[in-house]
């Protein structure tokens, strides 16, 4: 009986050690359970029902209609001020920029007008210097916005902050205009968002703006935004976003005030709306759905009436960008291209309607709390509770507590997910762990055993599923990479054993490790060969994708080594890559005693069959017509030839693997102008083909492919092929 107490009293202090240690790792902050928190926010977005915003708020778009209407962007200010008359006309009550207009617009007459005014200053005529200040005013593109600006009385210009010490920005404009800084009720901590510099409008066009809010947007460390700083440091002061500043004016320039501690943000006011920032002075946004939530209205439809006048009137007008092509997208718990001004809407609908989402700061005691309660239930239950109960009320509580975590959520509250969870799944995977001891060394065992007769990854494969050892197969899609290095017979004949073997070896690792690091399963080395495949035993996708990665990586990484080689008075090793992707047989191969996890089949003979023509073309990566449909968009081909090889009967396209798309010009002006002579090789215009291959050859000499059409050509005009000569070579 005293036995049985120290062993349920082990699972106790088991249970409460690994609390502890979430605890001190929850006080750390440690960025990988941070950002699994983030996710689980996502999810709890996700999963909750779309909401309606209010109607205050609408967004005048530069969309593609736009762009087509109005030409492309940057648009003359004149445009900008057309809008700007147009809301006003409208009735918008405010107009917010999420732009910055910090540059001089371009006008090539006004140009010319100033010049002429600067050459001819000594012998002007009378009255000209007067008629060119007027033009200049006509003519003078951010005069006209200035005064449009002026005119409207309720504009809101964008602005933005650098971080990093090394911007060299244009400073000192909005810094004049004393109403866009946020009040400081109460000096405190330095615990704040800080930038460097200031990117600014131009005084012209600033100086009868309403106000200014910067449009900075601060994604999360992987990559998502989730949060809006409501204040950010600039030379000890403090200046609120474009969603502030806009609500501000919308309500009248309602007071904006900040409250400071020793910890940083305590408070961020607006009237008598108080927001629930963090202490760095961020707001958590409380997303309502995905794209189309808030109201989107084309500017050329703006400009050009054809919005009913009550859509806008007494509207928050946000004006930016949803074009494509101007890209100014985000990533957001709903979509991974949210446009950036919808984000600035949503946080104004928030503050307006108070949606918040809350947690106050004692919720840090409550997770604590939460967290060690689980973990001195667990080490008390577990003992107690048969393996499948003690699971299911595992399972159970997890459910009920990601539940509880969404159903607040839906509340407007948010409760830490991740720490909890955490704590429940490692506590009961230790003292499973640790109750079935014996059967853990036992598995241990078996595995340091077994793995040296398999790879890792099949080793893992076949833990999790002990019915695959066997020696039965199934077909699936996979891709196979063949290498071979070239004329090693001849190297390995002039070179001692010794130093034979060890510059083998350098290849081979280097080689391996490339197949690793693109996920690949190094199937056998055959020789000096190397076969890899993608796709198995584990499922992957883009295998194809991922052997050609690999297969660039291995030509890049070999340069790398014949240049040491080379210092060494080594032999410079030369490789053919061959790839092909296909349904082929995938499992246990050989004997009961004795067998490998392989591929078989005609695509894998295929791949091999590629690798070799690498001699015949003299290139280092052939690849087959499939795995060229797979990567055409990301990666650079170009087509060799239609060839028949030895144990096929359907002729097959074969492809040159290049490089990485858009890397290089060169390499596709190459490929265009090769493709031009195979055009003229197919249709039997020997003369023609030869001079396109020659405009090859000088732009790249050495150009195997080009070389061998080019003595083709020359054997074709001696002795032409027959009437039904299709273009297939047929190799033997």
């Amino acid at each position: 009986m005293k036995i049985k107490r120290i062993f349920k009293l082990s699972y106790l202090k088991i249970a409460i050690g690994i609390s502890l240690l979430f605890i001190v790792t929850y006080f750390l902050s440690t960025s990988f359970l941070e950002i699994l928190e983030l996710k689980t926010i996502d999810a709890r977005f996700k999963n909750r029902s779309s909401i309606t915003p209010g109607k205050e708020v609408v967004i005048a778009t530069i969309d593609e209609k736009s762009l087509d209407e109005l030409g492309r962007w940057p648009w003359p200010r004149t445009t900008i001020a057309r809008l700007i008359d147009a809301l006003t006309s409208y009735g918008a009550r405010v107009i917010a920029f999420d732009i910055v207009f910090s540059e001089p617009d371009e006008h090539s007459e006004l140009k010319a007008l100033l010049s002429l005014k600067e050459r001819y200053k000594a012998g002007m005529p009378s009255g000209f210097a007067e008629y060119i200040n007027k033009a200049k005013t006509e003519l003078d593109s951010d005069i006209q916005l200035g005064k449009s600006v002026d005119k409207s009385g309720r504009v809101v210009l964008g602005y933005f902050f650098h971080f990093d010490k090394g911007e060299a920005p244009r400073e000192g404009r909005e810094l004049s205009h004393n109403y866009q800084k946020v009040k400081v009720l109460k000096q405190g901590g330095e615990n704040m968002i800080t930038a460097s510099a200031i990117e600014s409008n131009i005084e012209v066009i600033a100086k009868s703006a309403r106000g200014f809010g910067y449009y900075n947007i601060i994604p999360d460390s992987d990559g998502s935004v989730r949060w809006n700083p409501l204040v950010i440091k600039y030379k000890d002061k403090y200046y609120a976003p474009l969603s502030l500043q806009a609500l501000k004016t919308y309500l009248g320039d309602t007071p904006l005030s900040l409250t400071l501690t020793d910890y940083g943000v305590a408070s961020i006011q607006l009237g008598e709306t108080s927001m629930p920032a963090d202490e760095t002075g961020r707001l958590l946004i409380n997303y309502y759905g995905g794209q189309g939530i808030f109201p989107h209205y084309s500017i050329a439809d703006i400009i050009n009436g054809r919005i009913e006048k009550e859509k806008l009137k007494d509207k928050i007008v946000l004006v930016g960008s949803t074009a494509v092509g101007i890209y100014d997208m985000r990533v957001t718990p709903f979509e991974g291209t949210y446009p950036g001004i919808d984000i600035h809407a949503t946080v104004i609908d928030n503050i307006l309607h108070k949606r918040f989402i809350l947690r106050p700061q004692w919720f840090g005691l409550l997770d604590m709390l939460v967290i060690m309660a689980v973990g001195i239930i667990l080490g008390i239950a577990v003992p107690r509770l048969p393996a499948a109960g003690g699971a299911f009320a595992v399972i159970a509580f997890l459910a009920g507590y990601v539940y509880l975590s969404a159903y607040l959520f839906n509340k407007g509250l948010l409760i830490n997910i991740t720490y909890p969870v955490l704590t429940v799944i490692i506590a009961y995977s230790c003292l499973t762990l640790y109750r079935y001891t014996l059967e853990a060394k036992e598995k241990k065992r078996l595995k340091g055993t077994f793995q040296y007769y398999v790879a890792a990854p099949v080793m893992e494969e076949l833990l999790k599923h002990p019915e695959k050892l066997k020696l039965g197969g199934e077909e699936k899609e996979l891709t196979v990479l063949f290498s071979d290095i070239r004329r090693f017979t001849t190297i390995s004949e002039g070179l001692k054993p010794d130093t034979l073997i060890k510059l083998l070896n350098e290849y081979m690792s280097a080689m391996s490790d490339v197949v690793f690091k693109y996920e690949g399963y190094l199937d056998k080395y055959i020789g000096d060969a190397i076969m890899a495949v993608y796709g198995a035993p584990l499922a992957q996708e883009n295998h194809a994708r991922k052997a050609c990665l690999t297969a660039l990586d291995m030509m890049e990484r070999l340069e790398g080594m014949r240049q040491d080689w080379k210092n060494r008075g080594l032999p410079l090793l030369n490789i053919g890559i061959g790839i092909n992707t296909g349904n082929m047989v995938v499992g246990n191969v050989g004997s009961e005693q004795k067998y490998d996890y392989t591929v078989v089949g005609d695509n894998v003979n295929l791949a091999s069959r590629l690798e070799g023509l690498n001699k015949l073309y003299g290139t280092n990566i052939v690849i087959s017509e499939r795995v060229n449909r797979e990567i055409k968009g990301e990666l650079f081909c170009r087509e060799l030839d239609i060839v028949q090889v030895k144990g096929k009967v359907k002729p097959v396209a074969i492809y040159e693997l290049m490089g990485v798309r858009g890397a290089s010009s060169s390499l596709e002006e190459t490929a265009d102008a090769f493709h031009k002579g195979v055009r003229y090789y197919r249709e039997r215009k020997w003369g023609e083909a030869v001079k396109a291959f020659n405009a090859v050859i000088e732009l790249k000499p050495d150009d195997g492919p080009s070389l061998l059409f080019i003595q083709r050509c020359r054997q074709f005009m001696v002795s032409p092929p027959p009437d039904d000569w299709q273009g297939i070579f047929i190799i033997h």
